[in-house]
């Protein structure tokens, strides 16, 4: 019996090209933000990328874009109208209440007048004393401090938007003064805040 022949087998030609044939296979882009690599973040392409639309070019999210900056700028400028608005009613609000407090105060003031005028009075005539001082001295005190002030004294400058001249009065060394000056108090002025609300009633001396 004779020996069987082996089968040749049949050379399969090599293709040609065979770069192109490994061309033909799936195309993988590598999109990782992070190099593998190097661990660094990598920056991406100036180009856009394939199969992907740049916003820039798309109308309708230009569009919208626009109408958020307005809107943006249309609340912005609310804001600030209704910002100006508060501060100016705080304003307000604020002189209001002072002059509120301010009126209230000079009321009390103008009705306390005949009481001060009685103290006066008293500390004149040297009557002044005892418990009936200690209340006067705690009363000026009180008033001094909400801005009350009592003013006119004998030798003062005279001032007419101050003083109100009832008479001529001698004045001692009137020979030597230079200027009209207050001789003689009838009645105190007070002063509220340095305003007036009485003016001082006095007797001047003029200059010979």
């Amino acid at each position: 019996m004779s020996e069987p022949t082996p089968q040749e087998t049949p050379e399969v030609p090599e293709a040609e090209g065979g770069d192109r044939a490994e061309e033909s296979g799936p195309t993988i882009r590598d999109r990782r933000r992070i190099d593998p690599v190097t661990g660094q973040p990598r920056t991406p392409s100036a180009g856009p990328v394939p199969g992907e639309s740049p916003v820039g070019a798309d109308p309708i999210a230009t569009a919208k874009a626009v109408e958020l900056e307005e809107m943006v700028a249309e609340r912005t400028a609310d804001l600030q109208r209704l910002q100006a608005e508060y501060a100016n009613y705080k304003k307000r609000v604020d002189r209001d209440r002072g002059l509120a407090r301010a009126g209230g105060v000079e009321a009390v003031v103008l009705d306390l007048l005949p009481v001060l005028d009685s103290i006066e009075a008293a500390r004149e005539h040297d009557e002044l004393v005892g418990g009936f001082k200690l209340v006067a001295d705690e009363l000026e005190k009180l008033t001094a401090k909400y801005g009350l002030e009592v003013y006119g004294e004998v030798g003062d400058v005279f001032d007419p938007q101050v003083h109100e001249a009832l008479m001529h009065m001698p004045y001692p060394g009137e020979e030597e003064i230079t200027e009209t000056v207050v001789s003689a108090v009838m009645q105190k002025g007070v002063k509220l805040n340095d305003r007036v609300l009485r003016p001082a009633r006095v007797g001047v001396a003029d200059p010979a």
